[in-house]
């Protein structure tokens, strides 16, 4: 794991330059994935500020917004308007010494703002610019803003949810969205890999446009969907589910048990105590299995019903059985997983506050966000000259 002490240059990104001009979720992630591996993200922010320092939800101490500070944190911040005279010097002298620009301004306003990119490919050859816009920067498509429920359902996600237990509860509920930025993350990651990929090839190709569009990425996420669609199979909330397992109530909360191999299946049945009912010699039949998951599931759900969260999967785990407990925020920040692979750090935020931030959603061989990461206020490196 990576301290305070050890030298920037250990992070994978050390010495990588990017310019982030976004408005979206998508956009600022995929400079955030950057930032945790080591890249100097500078965010041009409006005169205003990004939009999503005032997006909900907010931390109660100072009322800043969380999804801004875990998207912000190790970034700078330069104000920066490209369609003023001055604004467009601060865009050039930074894309001038930048490795990667992340862009998500609308295609309407790429040129008032000098991001059209055949302008910028020729004035900066060795840039990779990747767009990442809701529908991408081309087809019918690509002028039609987006928000994240529209991208969800665009994406097909929209179309299997609710299912499983939550479809069984309430199986007349309207179609879900995903809490959060679901579909503005997969776009996010889609662009940092589409960064790097193309930035590896600089040295080969020189600098590249990269479109990149939320919705694809979104769509990705459902390949086994899209993949059994070609096999005649069109799946749908009522039906799309594991044929058993899923998500169990048990008496203080709930668990979620996975077993798709008969090792499993057979550690499942020694966690139940092994039931008659279970012993069915026809049970040992994963075909059989499937066609009687519902008998399974009913079985299993009055298991669940008279024994404990934490028992149920202590005792899975130890037997080989995908388990494990549906757990609050605060408990995910005390867990003892968490705090041995050192998952959240204290970030500063402007005001000089503190709160425990996700490093990254994952690790190298250190850990990829430095622990003295922070938020920076609007406008906070204006005086800096890019180096």
């Amino acid at each position: 794991m990576q301290t305070n002490d050890e030298p920037a240059a250990a992070l994978p990104l050390a010495g990588c330059r990017v310019v982030e001009r976004s408005r979206t979720v998508a956009g600022a992630w995929a400079g955030r994935l950057l930032a945790a591996m080591g890249a100097r993200v500078v965010m041009l922010e409006p005169p205003a500020g990004h939009r999503l320092r005032s997006a909900a939800p907010f931390i109660d101490a100072g009322g800043e917004s969380a999804l801004f500070t875990y998207l912000a944190a190790g970034k700078h911040s330069l104000i920066c308007d490209p369609a003023t005279p001055s604004g467009r010097a601060v865009l050039e002298r930074e894309l001038e010494h930048a490795d990667i620009l992340i862009d998500d301004t609308p295609l309407a306003e790429r040129q008032a703002q000098g991001l059209e990119p055949q302008t910028l490919g020729e004035c900066f050859p060795q840039l990779v610019h990747v767009s990442v816009l809701p529908f991408g920067a081309h087809g019918p498509k690509a002028h039609w803003d987006g928000e994240e429920v529209n991208l969800l359902h665009a994406g097909g996600e929209g179309y299997l949810l609710p299912n499983g237990l939550s479809g069984e509860l309430f199986p007349q509920r309207a179609p879900l969205k995903i809490y959060g930025h679901f579909a503005g993350y997969q776009g996010g990651c889609a662009a940092a890999l589409a960064a790097l990929t193309a930035w590896w090839a600089v040295p080969l190709a020189g600098g590249q446009y990269v479109d990149v569009s939320v919705q694809d990425a979104t769509l990705a996420v459902g390949a086994f969907a899209l993949q059994r669609l070609g096999d005649g199979s069109l799946e749908h909330r009522s039906t799309r589910s594991f044929r058993y397992g899923g998500v169990f109530e048990a008496q203080d909360g709930f668990v979620e048990v996975l077993t798709l191999e008969d090792r499993q299946w057979n550690a499942l049945v020694q966690l139940l105590g092994s039931p008659a009912w279970a012993l069915e010699e026809a049970f040992r039949d994963p075909l059989v299995r499937s066609r009687r998951g519902d008998e399974i599931n009913r079985h299993i759900r009055e298991w669940m019903a008279h024994e404990r969260v934490e028992d149920i999967v202590s005792r899975a785990q130890a037997l080989g059985v995908p388990a494990a407990k549906y757990r609050t925020p605060a408990e995910v920040l005390a867990g003892e997983h968490e705090g041995a692979r050192g998952l959240f750090a204290r970030t500063a935020l402007p005001g000089g506050e503190t709160v425990d931030v996700l490093v990254a959603p994952f690790q190298f061989r250190c850990t990829p966000l430095a622990a003295n990461a922070r938020v920076p206020a609007l406008g906070e490196h204006d005086m800096e000259e890019c180096s």
